[in-house]
């Protein structure tokens, strides 16, 4: 059975949440995340809608910004839009492909189990802290879902989860979807190889994976740099980057790729004001990588 969680609609005079209090550290990004997907949805030209991202923003005690001033700091804002068309579209692609489970790792405020047109009898489980769902769980539970069955999935990813997802429902024996966005650089290197290594033993073959890097390459230059030290300085540091994001997963058991953003139309339009006034901006700064779990890879 899955884990129940509060439902009450208590609030505050102001009409907050103090749920939302709670969200501090890297639960707290999830707040300023969230507010960019509102801004999105806002857009003429928006990448994807997120209806509820206005009602988390709404009710939120607060919803800060991300730190610092620097370059990455305003390129940020169309990153995360073209970062989440992308998983939409790979997490629409994988469940009409076959993976009838979706797992969202680390799944702060995402609202895809609602905006998203999903195939029928997909199963979607959502993976994060008891706070960030007790916050979450107050507005979702107005608006149903659009899969067979969501499940929110109170665990720490720090320590056993795997045993709090099963207990949900989910069987390792079917095809998963699994998405890592935003989440595996706030995590020191031996905690990445620790959830890899378990997604790979829950991983039956055909299923996918979605997951960011940083580049190791790139994080010691003019552009990157300032943005590293000031998440470092707010205390939510990115601590694990990678060289070879193909050649890492490969070890692991995935058949990995890595996006070329210049073949995504939407991602050139969004990205090109940016390249054209930092010509020396990287594109590859941070990596959108896709996987596929070939059999005999558990």
């Amino acid at each position: 059975m899955p884990m129940l969680l509060p439902q009450d609609d208590t609030h505050s005079a102001d009409g907050t949440d103090p749920v939302s209090a709670a969200l501090d550290g890297v639960s707290g990004t999830a707040l300023w995340t969230v507010r960019m997907r509102a801004q999105e949805s806002a857009r003429a030209d928006a990448l994807f809608d997120d209806p509820l991202a206005a009602e988390f923003l709404t009710r939120a005690r607060e919803a800060g910004t991300p730190p610092g001033s620097g370059l990455l700091q305003q390129v940020l804002p169309d990153w995360l839009a073209v970062r989440t068309r992308f998983f939409d579209d790979h997490l629409i692609a994988a469940t009409r492909s076959g993976c009838p489970q979706v797992v969202l790792l680390g799944a702060g405020l995402d609202t895809r189990a609602h905006r998203l047109d999903w195939p029928d009898g997909v199963h979607l489980f959502e993976v994060d802290l008891p706070a960030v769902h007790a916050f979450k769980e107050r507005i979702v539970s107005g608006h149903p879902a659009a899969v067979a069955r969501r499940v929110p999935v109170a665990a720490d990813l720090l320590t056993d989860w795997s045993g709090a997802l099963r207990a949900a429902g989910f069987d390792p024996g079917r095809p998963t979807a699994w998405l890592c966005e935003g989440l595996l650089f706030y995590l020191a290197p031996e905690a990445v190889d620790r959830l890899v290594a378990t997604v790979g033993e829950l991983s039956a073959p055909g299923s996918t994976l979605g997951a960011e890097c940083l580049n190791a390459d790139a994080a010691d230059s003019p552009f990157v740099r300032p943005w590293l030290e000031a998440l470092s300085g707010s205390g939510t540091p990115w601590v694990w980057h990678l060289a070879d994001a193909e050649h890492w997963w490969g070890e692991r058991g995935w058949d990995a790729r890595t996006a070329d953003l210049l073949a995504l139309p939407y991602a050139v339009e969004r990205f090109a004001p940016h390249l054209a006034a930092h010509p020396g901006l990287e594109r590859q700064s941070m990596v959108l990588v896709t996987a596929t779990r070939p059999a005999g890879g558990r």
